[in-house]
C-alpha cells in the first residue's frame, strides 16, 4: 500500500486526482492540503510515500515549498505550466504531469513511485559472523527475514514472486527482475524468465530440466548457454 497526499489550491484538481487514484487499489489518500503551509503542518507529524504537488499556489509556491523540505516524500508535480519542468527535475521529482492529464498518464507516474518503492523493500544485510547474506522481504503484510543459504529457488508470480525454502513458501511483493539484479551471481542463476535457482541446491540437470529437491525447473532457451557453462559445454 502506498500512502499519498494532494497539495493543490484547486478543489477540482483534488477531485480528479482522487477519482483516478481510487481506481488503483494499492493507493491510499492520507490528506488533502489546499496550500503549502497546511502540507508542512501535516508532514511535520506524518510520513507518506509520495505527494501530488501543484506549482502555482498562493503565498508559497510548490517548488519553493519543496526546497524547504529536508527529506521530502517522492513528488509528482501537477501543473498547467510546463516551463517549470526543468527546475522540477533538478529537485529530483518523480514525474511532471501537465494539466489536464489522463488516467493513463497518472498511472505511469504512480508506477515510477511503485518501482522505486519495490527496490527499497528488499534490504540486504551481510552478516560478518557467518558470511551469510540475509534479506528482509515484504510479503503478507509482514517483513520476513530470510537467509539466502536456505533459499531453494525463486519463481515469478505475475508482479510478485514466490520464494521456496525446504519447509515453506513466501509470496514476495517484488518482481523477479528485482531479485535478478541484486542476488550474487556466483550463488544464483537465472535459468528461465520465471525462475532463479540457488546453484548449491541443484541435484542434477537433465535435458531442459533442473531438479531441486523434488521440483523440476525448466531451462529457458534464452538462458541455456548460461546453464551450459556450468557443465563446461
Amino acid at each position: 500500500m502506498l500512502n499519498y497526499i494532494i497539495i493543490d489550491d484547486e478543489p477540482l484538481a483534488h477531485e480528479i486526482i482522487e477519482e483516478f487514484c481510487s481506481m488503483l487499489p494499492h493507493l491510499q489518500l492520507k490528506k488533502n492540503c489546499y496550500n503549502a503551509m497546511e502540507a508542512v503542518q501535516f508532514l511535520n507529524k506524518n510520513s507518506v510515500d509520495f505527494m501530488f504537488l501543484d506549482i502555482n499556489m498562493p503565498k508559497l509556491k510548490g517548488l519553493d515549498f519543496l526546497k524547504t523540505l529536508t527529506n521530502p516524500p517522492k513528488t509528482i508535480i501537477t501543473t498547467a505550466y510546463k516551463e517549470h519542468a526543468l527546475e522540477g527535475y533538478e529537485l529530483n521529482v518523480i514525474d511532471y504531469l501537465l494539466k489536464p492529464f489522463s488516467f493513463d498518464r497518472l498511472v505511469k507516474a504512480v508506477n515510477k513511485v511503485s518501482e522505486i518503492q519495490e527496490t527499497k523493500t528488499i534490504i540486504k544485510d551481510v552478516s560478518n559472523e557467518n558470511s551469510s547474506t540475509r534479506f528482509f522481504v515484504k510479503g503478507d503484510k509482514k517483513h520476513h527475514q530470510i537467509d539466502l543459504n536456505e533459499l531453494l529457488y525463486i519463481e515469478a508470480y505475475g508482479n510478485y514472486t514466490k520464494l521456496f525454502f525446504n519447509d515453506e513458501m513466501i509470496v514476495s511483493h517484488e518482481k523477479i527482475s528485482q531479485y535478478d539484479s541484486i542476488l550474487p551471481e556466483g550463488s544464483f542463476l537465472r535459468v528461465h524468465k520465471s525462475f532463479i535457482v540457488l546453484l548449491d541446491k541443484i541435484k542434477f540437470i537433465e535435458g531442459n530440466r533442473i531438479l531441486i529437491k523434488n521440483q523440476k525447473i525448466p531451462i529457458g532457451q534464452t538462458y541455456k548457454n548460461q546453464v551450459n557453462k556450468l557443465l563446461n559445454l
